[in-house]
């Protein structure tokens, strides 16, 4: 079993065709097909079913690629650090959309003043797409308010946040300060897009409470959802974080329905088989003091 074997392995699982994997990879099918033979018989285990024609990964093909992801890619880190020593290496960050709106920029910027030579990439999608990152080992770790699925993928608190329901001035319920849980069934809401936190916590505690609700528009990200919400579209549903000048400035009010609490935490998730450099360690120390500092620390981490 060589890298070259794990590297044709991951080619495959990832675009399901020994064909497609043969083009990428600019070498012969048979070759392909004899690696992934050459591995099955290594470990005594079927890597992949093949039925119609087609590729479907098994259980012990999974726990394989979770493996020979993160060997094949510190191989290529190994290798970028010896061919170019005057290179201390590259972190790849995560972010959810309220994360990388609200703070990560304060945190690059702390972690490139400290590791000048280190060079980050970044990148803001909705949890569900950051979670699907770390298992492909696209991104190295990640700060996201979601909560995420994979037994694979390990999630450490960092910070509390909430979700708040927010109206503009010429919204009808701008004037009230709270509601009756039941009154939110008549509401229209400014919400997320499926898989992002946000819409994930929503659901959850309105689900908890019973309550049925509908949206009068759908956003991709924060700053649609809060304009939206500013010019009396609907109630949005937003991070405080994300609104603490406008409900300062009274663009924005906070509407409370009593005994309805959307509380949630930012945590930082990473795959459990990540191998960690002292570059990507003193990024997670950067944002265990972003969030003492900032007053939201939570227990635990």
């Amino acid at each position: 079993m060589t890298l070259r074997h794990l590297r044709i392995f991951v080619m495959v699982a990832d675009l399901g065709s020994m064909t497609a994997a043969s083009e990428a990879l600019y070498i012969a099918q048979p070759s392909v097909s004899q690696a992934i033979a050459d591995l099955e018989a290594y470990y005594g285990v079927k890597l992949f079913d093949r039925l119609s024609k087609r590729l479907y990964i098994t259980d012990s093909g999974r726990k394989l690629l979770s493996y020979a992801r993160h060997l094949t890619a510190l191989s290529d880190e190994m290798d970028q650090a010896m061919k170019n020593p005057e290179q201390t290496g590259l972190i790849r960050i995560g972010a959810s959309v309220t994360a990388g709106a609200q703070f990560l920029p304060e945190l690059v910027l702390e972690f490139t003043a400290g590791f000048p030579a280190v060079q980050v990439q970044a990148v803001s999608r909705n949890t569900k797409e950051i979670e699907s990152m770390i298992l492909k080992n696209e991104v190295d770790f990640a700060v996201v308010e979601g909560t995420v699925r994979s037994s694979d993928i390990v999630s450490e608190p960092l910070m509390d946040d909430a979700l708040v329901l927010v109206c503009g001035r010429s919204h009808p319920l701008y004037s009230a300060e709270t509601i009756a849980p039941d009154a939110l069934r008549s509401v229209r809401f400014i919400i997320r897009e499926p898989g992002s936190g946000h819409r994930e916590l929503f659901e959850s505690v309105m689900a908890a409470k019973d309550i049925d609700w509908s949206y009068v528009w759908e956003c991709n990200g924060s700053d649609s959802l809060k304009n939206a919400a500013i010019r009396g579209i609907g109630v949005g549903v937003i991070s405080k974080l994300l609104v603490e000048n406008e409900i300062k400035n009274g663009e924005l009010r906070i509407l409370r329905a009593e005994g309805v609490d959307f509380k949630r935490k930012f945590c930082m998730i990473y795959h459990k088989n990540k191998y960690f450099t002292e570059s990507m360690k003193g990024f997670f120390t950067i944002c265990r003091g972003y969030a003492e500092k900032h007053g939201h620390r939570t227990q635990g981490v």
